[in-house]
């Protein structure tokens, strides 16, 4: 294995280890190089069992077993401009809503949850527009017909990243028809990430956040 130990100063964060198909030894040897070279490290989709390996090379090792994300973090400055606020449509969705928001924190964004506001119960999410405003970008995490992204993406003016999850019924197709619904979303200006990667939205998220050396605010 060739961990890439340059890669946040080229893009700003770690090389994150993924950790479905990693032999234990494949895991140590990624981690102990990341361990050793940055103060904050992520390894995505971690069974308790991996958890517990990283855990044994740094005892620091945090799991937050909902978004099955490992992590380390040991520099807590905050370095995103405003709130990175992550949303579920349903108490389904939050796992992957996890992995946002941690991934989010971790990279060290201020991180705010709002769960469980899907469109089932419109009134939910219409009665916390302020916790809406106050964002700075949004990622909204919905499974079934994935309609959420489309109704907060008409009552704001931030950035709003839509997460299609395997959540639903049959012909939800394991995430395949929220996918399609967001992107074919009429609220102008929502992207899409792939089903399931709360990961990867709050990645994107970050970089929108993130305070870049010289910006002016």
């Amino acid at each position: 294995m060739k961990p890439d130990l340059d890669r946040e100063s080229r893009i700003g964060f770690a090389e994150v280890i993924y950790c479905p198909g990693k032999t234990d030894e494949q895991l140590r040897v990624a981690a102990a190089a990341l361990f050793g070279a940055h103060a904050n490290v992520l390894a995505t989709r971690a069974t308790p069992a991996q958890a517990a390996l990283l855990q044994e090379l740094d005892p620091a090792v945090e799991y937050n077993a909902s978004g099955r994300v490992a992590y380390l973090h040991r520099d807590r400055r905050i370095r995103g401009r405003g709130v990175v606020l992550v949303l579920s449509a349903g108490t389904c969705d939050i796992p992957v809503a996890e992995e946002a928001a941690v991934t989010a924190a971790v990279m060290g964004n201020r991180v705010e949850r709002l769960y469980d506001v899907g469109v089932a119960g419109l009134h939910r999410v219409l009665s916390r527009r302020n916790v809406l405003e106050r964002a700075a970008v949004i990622i909204v995490v919905a499974g079934m017909e994935g309609a959420l992204p489309s109704v907060v993406g008409g009552l704001v003016s931030k950035p709003v990243i839509a997460v299609p999850t395997s959540v639903g019924y049959g012909t939800s197709f394991h995430g395949i028809t929220p996918l399609l619904s967001m992107l074919n979303s009429c609220a102008p200006g929502v992207v899409v990430v792939n089903i399931d990667n709360g990961f990867g939205a709050a990645f994107a998220a970050s970089r929108i956040n993130r305070r870049w050396p010289g910006l002016k605010l």
